[in-house]
C-alpha cells in the first residue's frame, strides 16, 4: 500500500518536473527544423526561476478571479495524473476517482479560468485571447467528447487503464479502423490543445494571439504559475495520446523503482518522438487565417465519427 502512494506522488511529481523538459525538447527540435541553434533544452526551467524572482505587477481593474485563476489551473494539472497512467499500467489508491472523461473536464476547468481572468481586466488583448480561445473550444470540445465516447465502445469502459491493457493484449484491435481513426483524431486535438495549429504564435503579434492573449496582463509568480501549467496541461495531452492510445507499452507492471525510472525514461523518448511529428506537421503546413481554424478541427471530429461508426460495425 505505501510502495502504490509513492508510486502516486511519483507520478504528479513526474509531471510536474519533466513538463518544462518536453517543452525544451519540442523547442530545441522546432530550432532545429527551421535551422536555428535555439536555446536548448533546459531553458524552460531557467525561464521559471526567472519568473519566480520578479516583481508582480497587477492591473487596477484586476479582481480576486485575477488572483485565484492561476492557482486553480494549476492545481487542475496536478490533479490529472492521479486519473491516468503515467508511470504504471495499473490503478493507484486515487486513480478510481474519476476516468478519461472526468480528467478531460478538470483540464477544460482550468482553461475555463484562464478565459475568464483573460476577460477579468478588461484589456482589449485579453478580450481578443479570450474570445479566440472559446471560439476554437466549441469545436475542440464536442470532438473530444466524441474521442472518448470512441474510447469507451472500443474498450467498453471509460478507465484508461482497461484501454491500455486492452490494445497491449490484442494487437487486432490495436490495428483495427476504429482506433486508428481515434489516434488520428486525437493527434488533431493534441495540435490544437498544445497551441500548434499553423494559426497559432507564441509571439506578440496581436493578429495571431490566442494563448499569449489570455494571459497578457500576468506578470512575476502567477505568470510563472500559468506557463507551467501550459507545460503541465501539454505533458498530459502526450501522455494520453501515448500511453493510452498510440504507444501503450513502456509502463511499470510491478511498481519498483527501477521499473518507475525506466517508465519515465521511456515516457520522455516516446514524447520526443510524437513531439517531432508534431513539429514537423506544424512546420510544414502554411499559415492559415484564423477563421480557418474549424478545417481541421471539422477533420479531427469527423475522424471521431468514423471511429464510432466503425466500432458498431465491428
Amino acid at each position: 500500500m505505501t510502495r502504490n502512494i509513492l508510486l502516486q506522488i511519483a507520478q504528479v511529481l513526474a509531471v510536474l518536473l519533466l513538463a518544462p523538459l518536453l517543452q525544451g525538447i519540442i523547442l530545441q527540435f522546432e530550432e532545429r527544423v527551421q535551422r536555428g541553434q535555439g536555446p536548448g533544452i533546459f531553458q524552460p526551467y531557467r525561464d521559471l526561476w526567472k519568473l519566480f524572482h520578479k516583481q508582480l505587477v497587477l492591473p487596477e481593474t484586476a479582481s480576486w478571479l485575477f488572483w485565484i485563476a492561476p492557482i486553480v489551473a494549476f492545481t487542475a494539472m496536478m490533479t490529472v495524473p492521479i486519473l491516468i497512467p503515467v508511470l504504471t499500467n495499473f490503478p493507484l489508491p486515487l486513480s478510481d476517482m474519476g476516468d478519461i472523461l472526468g480528467g478531460g473536464l478538470i483540464l477544460t476547468l482550468g482553461g475555463f479560468m484562464i478565459t475568464l481572468a483573460g476577460l477579468d481586466t478588461g484589456s482589449a488583448y485579453g478580450g481578443v485571447g479570450s474570445s479566440r480561445a472559446v471560439m476554437i473550444t466549441i469545436l475542440a470540445e464536442p470532438t473530444l467528447i466524441l474521442v472518448f465516447v470512441g474510447i469507451t465502445l472500443l474498450a467498453k469502459a471509460m478507465l484508461p487503464f482497461v484501454v491500455n491493457h486492452l490494445l497491449v493484449a490484442q494487437p487486432a484491435v490495436y490495428w483495427s479502423p476504429a482506433h486508428l481513426f481515434l489516434v488520428a483524431a486525437f493527434f488533431v486535438l493534441l495540435l490544437v490543445e498544445t497551441d500548434r495549429l499553423p494559426i497559432h504564435s507564441p509571439t506578440h503579434v496581436e493578429v495571431y494571439m490566442i494563448e499569449e492573449g489570455r494571459i497578457l496582463e500576468y506578470s512575476g509568480p502567477l505568470l510563472a504559475l500559468l506557463r507551467w501549467g501550459s507545460m503541465m496541461k501539454q505533458f498530459i495531452l502526450y501522455t494520453i495520446f501515448c500511453n493510452v492510445l498510440l504507444l501503450p507499452w513502456a509502463l511499470s507492471i510491478e511498481g519498483t523503482a527501477l521499473g518507475a525510472l525506466g517508465a519515465a525514461a521511456a515516457l520522455m523518448l516516446k514524447f520526443t518522438l510524437v513531439g517531432c511529428a508534431v513539429v514537423v506537421v506544424e512546420t510544414t503546413q502554411s499559415r492559415l487565417r484564423f477563421y480557418r481554424y474549424q478545417e481541421p478541427l471539422a477533420a479531427s471530429f469527423l475522424l471521431a465519427i468514423l471511429a464510432i461508426i466503425s466500432t458498431q460495425l465491428n
